[in-house]
């Protein structure tokens, strides 16, 4: 059977205060980068064998940590601490100079062009207006299959290593009639596979994915690859799914229309500067041809895990 390839609790947590030790040395080296000699300004709120934490520095971890007003009594005496153990851990990685290591130097680099740029981005494009309630229905009405006309699709799933679909695989698959036929060829040949269940709603799948999944009959075999991980899934029921109604809908399509205009603001600056700049690639890998680049520092949403990153893309993470 021929398949078809898809690429697809009030209390502070004290956890949050905890940098992991690899990204405090990094953060301590790259405030060992600047002269010694330099007092810090702002208020000092304890000492380190002589270095100075300031109130300055404390209030801006506050700021960070998005810390209520109620809690932040209790969650200043936390970062303090969190401030004092990244000192030591600072210092101690200036002994043994690794504020001089190239990795890290490299990082440290990466990190201030990247903060650098975003500074940049927020001076310039500033933050978008808040979509009105016109876009918000625009959007609801022209998405149906995201709010009222949804699908769920029930789906049953053989999860192999990408490794694994070799080119006798890939042919077994091919003249497979349904996954049993697959699952049989696999367990002949010794491939390790799991099988799983799922069902998706077309809220949570990417619109492309959801159009080739409405076309499809049902059995069809065809194969989603996830880096080191392969699905061959096969579509076991297509049925309606509750509608969303646009009071529930308007929050996530609020935040998605104002990410789009974010974006679309950021492109448009970076694609100006581009326009204006002389840009030469040198020493490029031989037949690699420059892309178009995607703001690397655009003001940034909350970040999604990635399995609802497409959705939430599209302002409807979450959504059942």
């Amino acid at each position: 059977m021929q398949t078809k390839s898809v690429r697809s609790t009030n209390r502070f947590p004290r956890r949050a205060l905890r940098l992991g030790a690899a990204t405090m040395i990094a953060v301590a080296a790259l405030s060992a980068c600047g002269s010694k000699e330099n007092k810090k300004p702002g208020q000092a709120v304890a000492s380190v064998n002589g270095e100075e934490i300031t109130v300055l520095q404390l209030n801006d971890e506050l700021a960070h940590a998005n810390v209520q007003a109620g809690q932040q009594a209790a969650a200043s005496k936390q970062l303090l601490e969190s401030l004092i153990d990244r000192q030591l851990l600072q210092s101690a990685a200036v002994k043994e100079n690794l504020d001089r290591d190239p990795k890290v130097l490299l990082a440290l680099e990466r990190a201030k062009s990247l903060l650098l740029a975003q500074a940049y981005m927020q001076k310039r494009i500033g933050t978008p207006a808040k979509p009105s309630a016109a876009e918000v229905q625009e959007y609801y009405d022209k998405n149906p299959q995201f709010f009222t006309a949804r699908k769920q699709f029930d789906m049953r799933q053989l999860v192999l290593a990408t490794a694994s679909l070799d080119a006798d695989a890939k042919a077994a698959i091919d003249n497979a009639k349904s996954l049993e036929d697959a699952a049989a060829w696999f367990d002949a040949h010794h491939v390790k596979y799991n099988r799983n269940q799922v069902s998706r709603t077309s809220s949570e799948l990417p619109a492309e994915l959801v159009n080739k999944l409405l076309a499809m009959p049902k059995g069809q075999l065809f194969i989603v690859r996830e880096g080191e991980r392969s699905l061959l899934i096969s579509i076991a029921d297509v049925k309606d799914a509750p509608s969303i109604s646009l009071e529930t809908a308007t929050p996530q399509i609020t935040q998605f229309l104002f990410n789009k205009k974010n974006k679309e603001a950021a492109e448009a600056e970076v694609k100006r500067l581009r326009a204006s700049a002389k840009i030469e690639y040198l020493n490029a890998p031989a037949g690699a041809a420059p892309a178009a680049s995607a703001p690397a520092a655009a003001p940034a949403a909350a970040p999604a895990s990635s399995a609802s990153q497409e959705a939430n893309e599209r302002g409807v993470a979450g959504l059942k």
